[in-house]
């Protein structure tokens, strides 16, 4: 081994590459260099389904007299579609990768943009299909968040804080404004925007415009959506619609339902204070995570729609057309395809699209779960394009060829006759509004004037508001359907287990784990206090520090320590104000409220199914195992999984592991429990039944799982 390199450098890498006629790459080099051998070079692309690895025979290396090293690496035919794609070049500094740490791997990254060929575009026509004018709806929706960088002090500010805030400045003040007033310049009857605002971030930014921060940029940050707020559609709906969310951006599938209900209440307060108008009935979840079993706390809640990425809903359909690896998830599991097939798939094109999608399903829909008990909930589900959103994710109208791709899905509709009048097409583009492409200046300005001049040519198409063309044209609520669980693309897309925040489940120890057994021991030690004393003095802040411990972001960027301890340090020092007052309440024998329930998650994914590999799909054993957190300060007596099948219902008994082993010094920390799923049951619905040694009986949310 020669002199081993410490410094990377991109030597060639094209920042623009026109596709082949078939709309793939056509073969290209990436060329980098050295000062010295590179024990493993790689090449890994991003952007386009699960990530591809270009390494080993396809990676080849040359030293030259200087004693630097020249590496070219082999992009093949064929591997990528149109679209936006980040290259990471990247080699470790060790030789034996085992003793390899992160500090090891020098990396670098670039954009390269794949362009597709052009599209020849026919003349604007506008169908007809049963006598009535067919047109596709669509609706823009902007995300906008902050979250606290220290969960035990809402004050902390520092110069990094200072810049993200404001290199914002237009996002949070004028930006959604100054896109709307095209709308109503442009005469568009029913055109509007949600958006949705954390509690959050809108604290962060009255702090910042009380105390001057950010040079002053956030002085009356809120009056232009104020002046805004008060524009309506043709019907008389918000042109601009604060989307129901959660105070903290929590994952919402995996939190109690009474803290569900408190974060949507806790945020409807707040943009009532903020924009001086009532916060929408329709919810966009953090993350676009949805799963069924939130509906009855939604419904509580006084949610009507909620809006979910659309993949998961086409994925819930029997005989699915299953992309394979480049879908970037497994197989849907069989006991989530319910919903009657269909036979108008298409494939995208000019856009990178790694699945089929269904034009016909690309609509409002009612939604149902069935809880333990029997009883059916239910509300409207509103989809969000997938696709197409990542894609206008990236600048809007420019970026997005509007009329090209979008004329395909009215194309489809139109080539198989699946034009509903009273329920026609409509979907979300949805993407953060202060981030990349989708929160640029041009986005709000240039790009949705241009946006404006087509939809006044093109009668194909129609900018709506949700409450628009909900109020236009309502979902059946006789018909019920189901949607898997899962959440936005761009969070590993999205899979139905949500392994974006259980990083590292699989090994003895993820920091993702361990802040959900923190969380759900710190859950039910509110709720015990809560049940007990609910006008407690000690009860304000540690609701608080819950509810601010439960943000998503402290689960997203798994692998950094500053990360990994936020909900531990929530937690213990909520330990500290709770402690005092639930222990005599203890030991009087004042615990009413039964054990806390972390939903459960199965290994493998899809028992019998497939499994990832290296690289590719593997078979999966088909003995599935059942994880679970379960949390109880009086101590527990027993968990069982109830099973439920066509022949009758069975109870296992779970094995307690003790505490989960945490190492970010929780003072508390949940019990972790497994159960060995039984083989060849086929479709199972199950839920947990927890019992403290009070007697207080607890019980999970009803799941489904096939096992063969």
């Amino acid at each position: 081994m020669t002199h081993v390199f410490t410094r990377l450098e991109l030597t060639h890498c094209p920042a623009q590459l026109p596709c082949a006629a078939d709309g793939r790459n056509s073969a290209f080099d990436i060329r980098f260099s050295a000062d010295g051998e590179v024990p493993f070079p790689q090449v890994i692309l991003h952007g386009q389904g699960r990530q591809k690895l270009i390494k080993d025979q396809a990676i080849t290396g040359s030293r030259e007299a200087s004693g630097a090293w020249q590496y070219v690496a082999s992009i093949p035919a064929g591997l990528l579609e149109g679209g936006r794609i980040t290259v990471q070049v990247e080699g470790c500094r060790r030789a034996n990768l085992a003793e390899a740490g992160g500090d090891d791997w020098i990396k670098l990254f670039q954009e390269c943009q794949l362009i597709p060929p052009p599209r020849p575009m026919a003349e604007p026509r506008l169908a007809v299909s049963g006598g009535a004018e067919v047109r596709v709806h669509f609706g823009i929706h902007k995300h906008m968040h902050q979250p606290y960088y220290n969960t035990t002090d809402r004050h902390y500010w520092d110069g990094e804080k200072d810049g993200i805030f404001g290199s914002r400045g237009g996002n949070y003040t004028d930006f959604i404004p100054a896109a709307v007033r095209q709308y109503l310049d442009g005469g568009l009857p029913h055109a509007g925007l949600s958006t949705s605002w954390s509690g959050s971030l809108i604290e962060q930014l009255d702090r910042c415009g009380d105390e001057g921060l950010c040079g002053g940029r956030f002085a009356g940050w809120n009056q232009p959506l104020r002046a805004i707020a008060g524009a309506r559609t043709t019907l008389g709906n918000p042109r601009v619609s604060f989307s129901a969310f959660g105070f903290f951006h929590p994952l919402m599938p995996l939190i109690p339902h009474r803290d569900i209900v408190r974060q949507i209440h806790w945020h409807r307060d707040a943009i009532r204070r903020a924009f001086g108008v009532e916060a929408s009935r329709v919810l966009f979840p953090p993350e676009t995570a949805f799963h069924v079993r939130m509906i009855p706390a939604l419904v509580e809640a006084g949610i009507e729609a909620v809006i979910y990425d659309s993949i998961h809903r086409f994925r819930a359909c029997r005989d699915y057309p299953y992309a394979g690896i480049g879908e970037g998830m497994l197989p849907p599991n069989p006991a989530e395809q319910v919903n009657p097939p269909v036979d108008d798939w298409l494939q995208l094109h000019n856009i990178w699209a790694g699945s089929k999608i269904s034009p016909g399903l690309l609509r409002p829909e009612y939604v149902g779960y069935e809880d333990p008990d029997g009883h059916l909930h239910q509300l409207i589900a509103v989809p969000a394009e997938r696709y197409i959103g990542n894609e206008d994710a990236r600048g809007g109208f420019g970026a997005l060829q509007y009329p090209d791709v979008l004329g395909q899905v009215y194309d489809r509709v139109v080539e198989t006759g699946s034009f509903d009048p009273a329920h026609p097409p409509f979907f979300l583009l949805h993407s953060d509004g202060d981030n990349h492409g989708g929160g640029a200046d041009s986005y709000y300005h240039h790009n949705t004037g241009r946006l404006v001049e087509w939809l006044q040519q093109d009668r194909r198409f129609e900018l709506t508001t949700v409450e628009d063309y909900l109020q236009r044209f309502p979902p059946d609520p006789g018909r019920v359907i189901h949607i898997e669980p899962g959440s936005w693309a761009g969070a590993d897309n999205g899979d139905p287990q949500f392994m974006k925040w259980f990083s590292r489940y699989d090994q003895p120890y993820s920091p993702d784990l361990n802040s959900w057994a923190v969380l759900t021991a710190f859950q039910n030690r509110v709720q015990t206090l809560e049940c007990a004393a609910p006008e407690h003095p000690a009860l304000a802040e540690a609701i608080r520090l819950l509810l601010t411990a439960e943000t998503s972001c402290y689960w997203y960027w798994t692998g950094q320590e500053v990360w990994d301890r936020q909900v531990t340090q929530a937690a213990n020092l909520a330990h500290g104000l709770l402690g005092p007052a639930l222990n005599p309440l203890l030991v009087a024998g004042y615990d009413r409220s039964g054990p806390t329930i972390f939903p459960p998650w199965v290994t493998p994914e899809n028992p019998g199914g497939q499994r990832w590999g290296q690289g590719c799909l593997l078979d999966a054993p088909r003995q599935g195992v059942a994880h679970t957190f379960v949390a109880d300060v009086s101590g527990l007596k027993r968990v069982e999984l109830v099973l439920r099948t066509a022949a009758g219902e069975s109870r296992l008994a779970m094995r307690n592991h003790g505490p989960y082993p945490s190492r970010t010094g929780a003072l508390a920390t949940a019990d972790y429990l497994t159960a060995e799923l039984p083989v060849g049951l086929g479709d199972v619905r199950y839920f947990i039944e927890a019992e403290d040694r009070r007697g207080n009986v607890a019980w999970g949310s009803l799941e489904r799982i096939f096992l063969p």
